[in-house]
Order: C-alpha cells, then structure tokens, then sequence
C-alpha cells in the first residue's frame, strides 16, 4: 500500500475539492491515459486496486505510470466515543483528484487493449473518467 515515508506533521483538515487541476493534467510519459472528470479523494487501496487489476490483464505487454500518490492522512475516531478529547488517529491516506487530472498512463499496447485495461482500472476508483489518448500540447482542463 502507498503513503508517505514521513510527513512534517501527523494530522491535516479536509480542505476543498473546487476547481480544475492544474498540475498532472496531460499525458507526460505513455501514448494512453485515464483522466478524472469529477473532484474525489482516492484512497490508497483504490489505487492499489487499479494497480493490480491492470497488472493482471496486461502481464508483460506494456507500461504503466501512477500519476497520484496518497499524501494526505484522514483520521477518525473510534466507535462509540464521545465528543471531545482531540482529533482521531489517523486511519488511512488519501490523494486528493480533481477534474482534469491523469490518473493512470500506459504504453506499448494497442488503443483497444488500454481502453479495456484502463476501464478495469476506472470500476475501482470512486469518481467518473475518460478515456483520452496522448495529443501533443493538449492539456485536459475543459471537464
């Protein structure tokens, strides 16, 4: 599973998911990419997830790039505890995606096969994508 090696501090706030992204939004490293087309918080298991799933299928027929990496801990407190006594621990890590972002890049296959792999991929994250295709100076911000 990802997450940091270490952080400056243990605990973060939630933040806003408003806005376009601004960085990671076109394909720097495959010829195929999945891009996000909603804002959501994708869970370190959810990337592993994809991860594995497109792994599996592609075996040794291309390459592929993570472009998100979970840096942001979510705490929550135990059940049944009443309020007060400080922020929870935290319990998982999370990379916030906003709309335009790449999420997966692949290369060394055909379209048809990273369209199928890269859908595999999409039913393990929480939020809606597309399918895009690597054009020279296109930047994925009009979603």
């Amino acid at each position: 599973m990802l997450e940091p090696k270490k952080t400056k501090y243990r605990k973060q706030h939630r933040g806003r998911r408003k806005g376009k992204a601004t960085s990671g939004n076109f394909i720097a490293f495959g010829e195929y990419g999945l891009v996000a087309l909603e804002p959501a918080w994708v869970t370190a298991r959810q990337i592993e997830a994809s991860r594995v799933a497109i792994a599996h299928q592609m075996k040794k027929g291309g390459k592929l790039w993570v472009r998100i990496f979970p840096d942001k801990p979510v705490t929550k407190k135990p059940a049944e505890t009443r309020m007060g006594k400080g922020k929870g621990a935290p319990e998982f890590w999370v990379s916030v995606v906003k709309p335009g972002r790449i999420i997966f890049e692949l290369e060394g296959m055909t379209a048809a096969d990273a369209q199928h792999l890269l859908r595999l991929a999409a039913n393990k994250l929480p939020m809606k994508t597309r399918f895009v295709k690597r054009e020279v100076g296109i930047r994925y911000e009009g979603f």
